[in-house]
């Protein structure tokens, strides 16, 4: 009887879901980095999660015990060198801030900038690593195409990947540290829109900072740690482009909405659907 060797048979949505695994494994590396605009680094502890490199500290009971937030305008002190675009650059931060405003209001009510506030909420870009903007265009292309003919994720190509370090913290109303973060991320192959513009990277992963630190002042816990939780209904309105909860959130302006997905998907600068502020910073 002949020797014969049985392979077995691999279905394609196990090949696919390989794939995807390591698609979504493969990121921009960028290091945590330690700024100069916290009042302090003391006390940290590590924290993160698959995709995020984060150092936080929390108070939990004066943060809890808070009502009112005012969030100061994110300013940035990028340590790479790098020269990038002004306008640009105010969409990174700015979108930042509309994050930080709507997820605060899960639990807070925001103050405008002229008003007291139990607590005073700043975040400071400390490192963008720039998206390579030909490479972004050929994975949109190469995405577009086969997207077109079949109904797959595709991943981006492994290069160019951009990514954004961020601090922030929220000071009481004596002035002392109530919470911090060190917070980074570099976009990956799968979940990360390739767009063609050098913070194209850093602006898509700007919301998510702008999520994690908010939760990190409304639970008053790390917010790597249990189970996500459902968006709010006003968390889900924002994000559609509608009105913010407070008055003070609309100096952020509106998120790009379906408009914005509708871009990112066709790998389009974040410029052309998202104005920015609305009102001076």
């Amino acid at each position: 009887m002949p020797f014969s060797i049985q392979i077995p048979k691999i279905r394609p949505q196990a090949a696919l879901c390989v794939i995807l695994l390591s698609a979504v494994s493969s990121c921009a590396n960028v290091p945590l980095h330690e700024g100069t605009s916290l009042g302090s680094y003391a006390g940290m502890t590590a924290s993160g999660g698959a995709l995020t490199k984060a150092k936080l500290r929390v108070d939990p009971a004066p943060v809890l015990a808070a009502q009112t937030v005012r969030i100061t305008p994110t300013s940035a002190e990028i340590g790479s060198g790098v020269a990038f675009d002004p306008k640009e650059l105010a969409l990174v931060t700015n979108t930042i801030d509309r994050a930080l405003c709507t997820g605060l209001s899960d639990r807070f009510e925001v103050v405008a900038a002229n008003q007291p506030a139990d607590l005073v909420v700043h975040a400071t870009v400390t490192d963008i690593v720039a998206t390579n903007r030909a490479a972004a265009a050929t994975s949109t292309v190469a995405s577009l195409g086969v997207a077109a003919v079949l109904p797959v994720p595709v991943p981006r190509l492994p290069i160019g990947l951009g990514g954004l370090s961020v601090e922030a913290e929220a000071i009481g109303q004596e002035g002392s540290q109530k919470a911090a973060m060190l917070w980074s991320r570099g976009a990956n192959m799968l979940t990360t829109k390739a767009r063609v513009s050098t913070i194209g990277d850093a602006y898509s992963l700007s919301s998510a900072f702008g999520s994690d630190f908010s939760r990190l002042l409304v639970t008053g816990r790390d917010p790597f740690k249990g189970m996500m939780a459902m968006p709010s209904m006003q968390k889900m309105k924002a994000s559609l482009g509608g009105d913010p909860k407070y008055d003070a959130c609309k100096a952020f302006g509106v998120a790009p909405g379906i408009k914005g997905a509708v871009a990112g998907q066709l790998g389009l600068p974040p410029a052309w659907t998202d104005k920015g502020a609305s009102a001076p910073q």
